[in-house]
């Protein structure tokens, strides 16, 4: 039986690898209850060691329920390449045809500066116009001809005063939340065509997210679809995004794979997107899964789970976000502070303390290129009992690496392992090691070789364990934040 998380155990291994002295584990995190041998904890890495296609959500930065330059430092210490951003109209246009886009550029100018790569949403609506919508969740876009006249202005502002610092562009955000789309989607879509054209008309190379789905519904998705290929329109989009919340990660799967099947029916060039998603702290606050019990430990475990089966599937992926989020200040559909962040925040949007979730992420990130391209998983067979999800992966060399983790059930804040025998069939290892991703640390691991046949017995539990080559790790003397 699991047990229940124990306070942070603060232990060091007095070791030696690579000439190295003791590894220190990382004092902040919840450590893992297992009988493998630490050899080590990963390095960190920031975003000028990284090259990945990751998204780290910086929303609601238009309403201020959350503050860039509070928080701008731990995103070159995260290792993310991609920031999202809320463009907000009515944030810049508090006066008919008066912009004042000073807020944006100094977000914009910084991630600039750092090496990040934001990608823009154009939303919400503006109420200084009549039938111009609203800024918030669930709002209405714009409808009347002045206000859509004042969109399209806006929106050309924006592509030409960023043209050359942001590159992608997404369009809404979950619209289908939203009952006038429910009643009929035609006039959003057309929304979308017409802010596509605009921002392809200024930049002929931009990148473009359309839709945002919150929810799968198929025949609404083929509907719009359908509009948009009837207008001969379906090239301005690059990406279709989704944000969906299941408690169990991997239950949302069985929708993602009828959304790309059903986006190949009308092209095979845009892509799938996971735009938004992740886990809250603490249960019971505001927004999506908050009516569950959460602790730090299971948010990090969801998180994760929900990262490594997107780089499986080939799907880019955004963590969803990097800091709590104060929707009370407003007056939005969530009335209560959002703790999905990676970075705890108090009431005034100052950052408190990264979260274990923020140091989980951040191992993720720094051996995401070293697990090489996904495979599948088809090699991978876990002889114990019960539920695992399995990916695998190879690098330039030819070297395999896998994850497994028990996905039974929804994540706990229990962090006990069990061994299981995991055989990898036809697979290439060279000093392999086991890497507890959630905490860092790098385990020994028992493993027997039959021809290109390997047994591992992995200490697995509902958080991905990552078994790879040694030599493809970045190993620390002792933690550093």
């Amino acid at each position: 039986m699991l047990k229940t998380a124990t306070p942070v155990l603060l232990i060091s291994a007095a070791l030696t690898l690579f000439g190295c002295k003791a590894k220190s584990v990382n004092p902040d995190i919840t450590q893992t209850h297992t009988e493998a041998k630490l050899i080590g904890v990963i390095a960190p890495k920031g975003l000028s060691e990284t090259h990945n296609d990751l998204t780290i959500g910086c929303e609601t930065l238009d309403r201020d329920y959350a503050d860039y330059h509070q928080y701008k430092e731990y995103l070159s210490q995260l290792g993310i390449r991609k920031i999202r951003l809320q463009a907000g109209w009515a944030k810049t246009e508090k006066v008919k045809g008066v912009y004042d886009f000073a807020w944006l550029d100094s977000i914009i100018d910084d991630a600039v500066s750092r090496g990040l790569e934001p990608w823009l949403e154009t939303s919400y609506g503006n109420p200084i116009y009549e039938g111009g919508g609203a800024h918030m969740l669930f709002a209405d876009w714009p409808t009347s001809e002045e206000a859509l006249s004042a969109w399209d202005r806006w929106v050309e502002a924006m592509a030409v005063r960023y043209k050359g610092k942001v590159h992608e562009w997404e369009i809404w955000n979950e619209p289908d939340l939203n009952k006038s789309f429910r009643e009929d989607p035609r006039p959003f879509v057309d929304l979308t065509i017409r802010t596509a054209e605009i921002i392809r008309r200024v930049d002929p190379e931009a990148k473009i997210a359309g839709f945002a789905w919150a929810v799968w519904r198929p025949k609404v998705f083929m509907d719009c679809m359908g509009m948009i290929r009837d207008a001969g329109k379906l090239h301005l989009l690059d990406w279709i995004t989704y944000h969906f919340y299941p408690y169990r990660p991997e239950d949302m799967y069985k929708n993602v794979e009828s959304m790309r099947d059903s986006l190949r029916c009308f092209s095979s060039d845009i892509v799938l997107r996971q735009g938004e998603s992740g886990a809250p702290s603490k249960g019971h606050l505001g927004g999506a899964l908050s009516k569950y019990d959460w602790t730090e430990v299971s948010q990090a475990k969801w998180d994760l789970r929900r990262m490594v089966s997107d780089r499986g599937r080939d799907i880019p992926s955004t963590v969803f976000c990097i800091s709590d989020m104060n929707y009370f200040k407003g007056r939005d559909t969530i009335k209560t502070k959002n703790v999905k962040g990676l970075l705890e925040t108090d009431d005034d949007n100052r950052v408190i303390r990264p979260k274990q979730a923020f140091f989980a992420v951040q191992n993720l990130v720094s051996v995401w290129n070293q697990m090489g391209q996904a495979t599948g998983s088809d090699s991978i067979t876990v002889e114990n009992e019960g539920s695992f999800s399995t990916y695998a992966f190879v690098n330039a060399e030819g070297l395999h690496s896998f994850v497994v983790w028990d996905d039974a059930d929804p994540p706990v804040d229990a962090v006990e392992t069990r061994p299981a025998s995991v055989i990898f069939r036809g697979g290439r290892f060279r000093k392999p090691v086991c890497v507890d991703i959630r905490t860092g640390n790098v385990y020994e691991i028992p493993c027997e070789r039959h021809a290109s046949d390997w047994t591992f017995t992995v200490p697995v539990y509902d958080s991905p364990m990552l078994i790879i080559n040694k030599g493809s790790l970045t190993f620390n003397r002792r933690w550093r934040q």
